[in-house]
């Protein structure tokens, strides 16, 4: 995921607003004892998905992939008032972890953590309509969630996904043989072709997909 020289890296990270302290330490607790580090938003990715929420000011979003729910507490930031956050995984093994940094925070009244397969939950959201979904989960099924959540968003909403670059495998060929890579790039061309949205991808960390709904 670092398509940029180290040092332009350090640069981007020193000019970008710092993580709070509830950040930070969820950040390195995550690295210190969770496996697959790399799968957290991290900081100057968080502070993106932060700045986003903060100008859609969603009042409900949905989050598909908790990890250890350091982008949902980015999320949370741009909640209104009233708002909410749903937020789906399978590891119930971190759940723990996730909700102890959340209640340090001032929106652990505001995220509803869901464990289970994520089709299913999807499937008892049929009341609900959200300004924002984030998509980080197992990428083979990334076309499968937007579809299934695509009629719950409001027109005029966003609909962001997670390693859509997928450290730069999209572009390799000799990757022609891996189901994982196929998917993101089958995912990719779904969302460019999709009449129903805009849609940018930023190769921001390793790359997301920003569709927004006509």
């Amino acid at each position: 995921m670092d398509f940029l020289p180290a040092d332009l890296a350090a640069y981007a990270d020193v000019h970008t607003t710092s993580e709070s302290d509830t950040l930070r330490r969820l950040n390195r607790d995550t690295h210190a004892h969770v496996l697959w580090p790399r799968m957290l938003s991290g900081h100057v990715q968080g502070r993106l998905l932060a700045f986003i929420s903060q100008m859609v000011r969603p009042r409900r979003i949905l989050e598909i992939g908790t990890y250890t729910g350091y982008s949902a507490l980015c999320l949370a930031e741009g909640l209104t008032p009233d708002g909410r956050l749903i937020t789906i995984d399978k590891n119930e093994e971190l759940e723990t972890m996730a909700r102890q940094y959340w209640a340090e925070s001032p929106y652990a009244h505001q995220i509803d953590l869901r464990v289970g397969n994520a089709p299913d939950v999807i499937k008892t959201l049929t009341d609900e309509v959200f300004d924002l979904v984030f998509i980080d989960a197992d990428k083979e099924n990334y076309a499968l969630y937007y579809d299934m959540i695509f009629d719950h968003v409001r027109s005029g909403g966003f609909i962001m996904a997670d390693n859509v670059l997928w450290s730069g495998k999209v572009i390799d060929p000799t990757q022609a043989g891996d189901p994982v890579t196929q998917a993101v790039m089958a995912f990719n061309q779904k969302i460019h072709d999709d009449p129903r949205v805009e849609n940018i991808l930023l190769p921001v960390r390793d790359g997301i997909m920003i569709a927004r709904k006509r």
